[in-house]
């Protein structure tokens, strides 16, 4: 299968951004797409170990190596998994930003989420966190894998929607990845109305919390019939009691790709936007793609806890 999708992988030379690279080649294998490697380097936007001379002070043109000497690493990664078609560049200035601005040009982006603590991977967790919220296209995050099935291949996707009747464009990315993949999709519909500190609290003491659940899952039947537009595809559909993040970071122990989008007009995708959205991108134990509302085919401090996948 031949495709003109471009994927871009940020890198710093840290073990999670190989783990993005090696997301991303996969992905460009089953699709026929091209893989771009980037590393920026004001700042030092690439782990230490790239390094030689420890905490040498560095002039422009040792970070400009350093930068090149990851970038290569990474490309070594993606042939050594059989792609031919990888490129790569270094840039000047902000990861983030630099991300962001790229991600207009490209069909997707992939970059590594935080690992054990260090500078680097404080840089990346800081990446990781404000690429999602600002970029032009959808962004997968990829955690460190540490048990279970491996991300790759897909075999089983899970979306966030948010229970109204019009498909949501993470809904619609989220079959087009099912499809891509030939993978299992559920879709999810959290209504936290259990709770007594729930955004449901305001709801009438009389209510019948069985119908208010069938009238989500109504509604998000509808939009899944919508978005499937004639497609020949089995979409398992449920609508839950229950904290939208500890679903999803549930969901992601028994999938391999959690889909959720940016903005929304309540439920799920509306509560995504702040805390939950970062509470699931930080938990997570598979890869999320956070899908920008626009796109068209183009917790809180509270403890967690922790999760491994089956």
């Amino acid at each position: 299968m031949a495709s003109t999708e471009v994927i871009l992988v940020g890198v710093d030379g840290s073990t999670e951004s190989i783990a993005a690279v090696k997301w991303a080649t996969d992905r460009a294998l089953r699709t026929g797409g091209r893989v771009h490697v980037l590393c920026t380097y004001a700042l030092a936007s690439y782990s230490a170990a790239a390094l030689d001379g420890g905490y040498a002070v560095l002039d422009d043109e040792a970070l400009k190596r350093g930068a090149q000497q990851v970038v290569e690493e990474a490309v070594a990664a993606a042939k050594e998994r059989g792609l031919g078609k990888v490129t790569s560049s270094i840039e000047p200035g902000d990861p983030a930003g630099v991300l962001v601005e790229m991600s207009r040009e490209v069909d997707l982006v992939v970059v590594g989420s935080r690992g054990g603590g260090s500078f680097a991977d404080r840089l990346l967790g800081t990446v990781s966190s404000a690429l999602p919220a600002h970029a032009k296209c959808p962004v997968v995050i990829v955690p460190r894998h540490t048990s279970g099935k491996c991300f790759m291949p897909i075999e089983r996707v899970v979306v966030g929607v948010d229970g109204t009747e019009v498909p949501s464009s993470a809904l619609r990315r989220a079959i087009d990845e099912a499809s891509t993949w030939g993978a299992r999709l559920t879709a999810v519909s959290a209504v936290p109305i259990a709770s007594g500190t729930s955004m449901m609290t305001w709801a009438p003491t009389g209510l019948d919390h069985s119908n208010l659940l069938k009238d989500v899952r109504t509604a998000m039947g509808a939009a899944i019939d919508q978005a499937l537009n004639g497609r020949d595809m089995e979409v398992a559909r449920h609508a839950l009691d229950g904290s939208p993040a500890s679903l999803l970071i549930e969901f992601s122990t028994a999938v391999d790709l959690v889909v959720v989008g940016t903005r929304g007009r309540g439920g799920l995708a509306g509560v995504l936007l702040g805390s939950t959205a970062q509470t699931v991108l930080s938990h997570s134990t598979c890869p999320v793609m956070i899908v920008p509302s626009d796109h068209l085919g183009k917790a809180q401090s509270a403890k967690a806890p922790t999760w491994e996948r089956r």
